[in-house]
């Protein structure tokens, strides 16, 4: 069994000391975590925790939750995945894209100014509209596969897939690419689970390194243990905020709030390095794994902010076209728009 900790923030400062549980608290469940209706003080409130949440780093290596109105992350057990591939675009795989709607490579990525590099990206949905019901279905140019039905979606922050770091071992050709993955019933059924999965593209050969499995197309993957969260409904999506952040020489870390409650899981930066090359930042709402696609009803509008952290207030850019997620959704793109500060973003809007 894990030890699990209490950890306190240190005066003035977004960083935790943790001492045994035995002299903390015991955790609350927080499984199943709904996100009632409140009054606008209150609701404030919670933006404003889930926020910080976001921010305030978990101590080490590991799987976290906390619960409102605690800004303590009390640590619990990890679990390991069975891995479904989040599939690459079908323009890595020299396939046809369908341009039409978003994901499977036609989406807007936040790019970062100049030779700045990412260390955390922040996906949340600002607006959603005239969501009633969704589905995931598969496709058939990657075979149909993925985990299929009603509220059967992942949600997804995807770097770049053109940058090499060590990790390819000198494979000519080989670059990575880096997941931070919310995916319902991903490995039990009314569970989901985040977690991040880590690609070796175009390793080539037939063998992968040890702990890493083959797509069968020269590609190597694997995943990090997983934090388990609630199942959320489509519906409930204007609640949710996923965070990944990549630390060079410490942990990489995905980030789930919901309602009063925050999830995480970190796991190294070594396994592909993501902190040295982090230039591009995908989000969106897209299939559960295999390349399957997330389908709408007819009137639904979302609205997707990217914000990113790079040591800069200037703008990024919206690049269109530039997914690195095989995953898709049945809504069509809108106009994206940039803006710096603070906290630098992109928003856009995607419709049916």
């Amino acid at each position: 069994m894990q030890a699990k900790f209490k950890c306190a923030l240190l005066a003035g400062l977004i960083s935790a000391a943790c001492v045994p549980a035995a002299f903390a608290a015991q955790p609350v469940n927080v499984m199943g975590q709904t996100d009632e209706q409140v009054g606008p003080i209150e609701s404030l409130a919670r933006q404003s925790w889930r926020e910080d949440m976001a921010q305030i780093a978990t101590p080490t290596e590991g799987c976290f939750q906390a619960s409102y109105p605690s800004i303590i992350w009390q640590q619990v057990a990890c679990k390991a995945v069975t891995p479904h591939v989040h599939s690459l675009p079908a323009k890595v795989k020299q396939k046809h894209l369908q341009p039409e709607t978003t994901g499977n490579g036609n989406d807007y990525v936040l790019q970062a100014p100049g030779s700045s590099h990412i260390s955390k990206t922040v996906g949340s949905f600002p607006s959603v509209t005239g969501v009633t019901s969704e589905q995931g279905v598969g496709v058939a140019s990657f075979g149909g596969g993925g985990i299929l039905g009603p509220n059967e979606y992942s949600l997804q922050i995807n770097s770049q897939y053109t940058s090499t770091t060590s990790a390819c071992h000198g494979h000519s050709g080989c670059t990575v690419w880096q997941q931070f993955v919310y995916a319902p019933d991903y490995e039990v059924q009314g569970e989901a689970a985040g977690f991040m999965q880590y690609w070796l593209i175009g390793y080539g050969g037939t063998s992968c390194p040890s702990g890493w499995g083959s797509d069968g197309s020269g590609d190597c993957y694997r995943n990090s243990n997983y934090v388990a969260l609630p199942d959320v409904p489509a519906t409930k999506l204007a609640s949710m905020k996923v965070t990944g952040s990549a630390t060079s020489g410490g942990n990489d870390t995905i980030t789930v709030t919901y309602g009063t409650a925050a999830y995480s899981a970190s796991g190294k930066d070594s396994v592909v390095y993501l902190a040295t090359v982090w230039k591009q930042s995908e989000f969106n709402v897209v299939g559960n794994a295999g390349g399957s696609e997330a389908d709408f009803n007819s009137g639904a509008s979302i609205k997707v902010k990217v914000a990113a952290t790079y040591g800069s207030t200037t703008a990024p850019s919206c690049i269109a076209n530039a997914g690195s997620t095989g995953e898709s959704n049945n809504l069509n793109l809108g106009s994206c728009s940039a803006a710096g500060g603070t906290s630098p973003y992109i928003q856009f809007t995607e419709s049916n």
